[in-house]
């Protein structure tokens, strides 16, 4: 049976994120998105996590349901199940230089959690403020103290390459693992690529043959669920100790392939200025000495430069011996492109989503699986039908983001879909 997982989101209880995101939602969504074990994230805050103890139940060892599950989204859909994974943040010291890292700490159970947050309250760490709280202490000792509490506990160097809050980031990161956890490193089973870079991007670095590559939503909002996950297969629902030995062991018969964003969408992929509007490709970053040509500041570097600055081989030697990856454009983006609208959350694009999932089958299926053909016979727009086979084939126009900026992903270019106003029919 096929999962997909996202391991990464956040709660109402993390800053700026929607105050929508909670459990009832959040599993609607992921029915409808396609997504089978989800993140149940921010655990170490209080209120969240009394918030879990009351309303999931283990099914098997470390997955979760919903206590008291909500009617199926959609006609085949299932029950979501949920994963004790969570994202920290960490400014400390190490090297002479201000370092700001952001992991992920997978848990086996809620006694677990119960342990590591009295750890985090022992050492007077404020875990009420935020969602995904801010720990002034370094990754390696972190990892060392939670080992001790749970040798079962793992750690993920979460959106690997975002300049600012990333183990690789070019304004706070390291140049490598082991210069970030130590002798933890050997513990470091896979690291998330973040949205502004895909595996091929990573295979460029020798030294990320050892770990294994996630991709996950990050999600700030339940429309973003899924935007990046994992696909597995498994002959029996696996366990967190399954998903744990899938990584360590690298297993390509399990681990599928990761669904990707366009890594140019993400808002930190080329070099830029926000202030200024300008950005530029590492080369011409490079020509200008790393200032903004307008007003003479420094420029923020950006995941492409960075894996260019750390990157010793060329993606085409070893590609062959990676677990793929399917890059796609959300369902909401390509219907606002086809309707002309600005926005994914317009009351057409929202009422057509609903329709068209609820018609054919989740989004994922819809995106990835389901033939044109099928697609067709439920909707007059043949717009729409171009709009995902044009995904499907990469036939898409980017303009790349930068500096907090999120990029544009275009299915039919500057000129926008042909028929814009045509409305579908079902």
């Amino acid at each position: 049976m096929r999962y997909i997982v996202d391991w990464h989101i956040h709660s109402k209880y993390s800053r700026a994120c929607s105050k929508q995101l909670e459990l009832p939602i959040i599993d609607a969504w992921c029915q409808r998105k396609g997504i089978n074990i989800v993140a149940t994230g921010d655990w170490t805050h209080p209120l969240w996590f009394k918030h879990l103890q009351e309303n999931l139940v283990e099914t098997r060892q470390g997955i979760f349901k919903l206590r008291d599950p909500i009617a199926p989204v959609l006609p085949n859909s299932t029950s979501t199940e949920f994963m004790l994974v969570q994202e920290v943040s960490q400014i400390y010291k190490k090297g002479d230089k201000t370092r700001r890292i952001h992991n992920l700490i997978f848990s086996p159970s809620l006694e677990t959690c119960e342990k590591v947050i009295a750890e985090l309250n022992r050492r007077e760490f404020n875990v009420k403020a935020d969602g995904r709280p801010i720990l002034g202490i370094d990754s390696e000792s972190l990892y060392n103290v939670l080992k001790e509490i749970d040798e079962k506990i793992i750690m993920i160097p979460a959106h690997a390459w975002t300049p600012w809050y990333a183990v690789f980031g070019s304004k706070s990161g390291f140049d490598s693992l082991e210069e970030c956890f130590g002798q933890m490193s050997q513990y470091i089973y896979a690291i998330e690529t973040g949205l502004s870079s895909d595996p091929s991007m990573n295979w460029q670095l020798s030294s990320l043959d050892q770990v294994v590559l996630i991709s996950n939503s990050d999600a700030h909002s339940p429309r973003n669920l899924g935007r990046e996950a994992n696909v597995f297969e498994f002959d029996v629902p696996p366990n967190y100790d399954e998903f744990v030995r899938v990584l360590k062991e690298k297993d390509v018969d399990r681990f599928k392939y990761t669904i990707e964003f366009y890594p140019q969408e993400g808002k930190y992929h080329f070099d830029g200025c926000a202030n200024c509007h300008f950005s530029s490709t590492p080369q011409e970053s490079k020509r200008l000495d790393g200032r903004c040509p307008v007003c003479k500041r420094p420029l923020t570097l950006g995941v492409h430069n960075r894996i260019e600055e750390l990157a010793d081989r060329k993606v085409e030697a070893i590609q062959n011996r990676k677990i793929p990856f399917k890059s796609i454009v959300p369902l909401a983006e390509i219907l606002a492109e086809v309707f002309g609208v600005k926005s994914t959350q317009s009351k057409k694009v929202e009422e057509v989503y609903h329709q068209i999932t609820n018609q054919i089958g989740n989004e994922f299926t819809i995106l990835l699986d389901t033939p044109l053909e099928v697609i067709q016979t439920v909707t007059s727009n043949t717009i729409l039908v171009s709009g995902i086979e044009r995904m499907r084939t990469g036939q898409i126009y980017i303009e790349p983001g930068y500096d907090g900026i999120y990029g544009k992903v275009r299915i039919f270019g500057e000129e926008g879909s042909p028929k814009p106003k045509q409305s579908i029919l079902f």
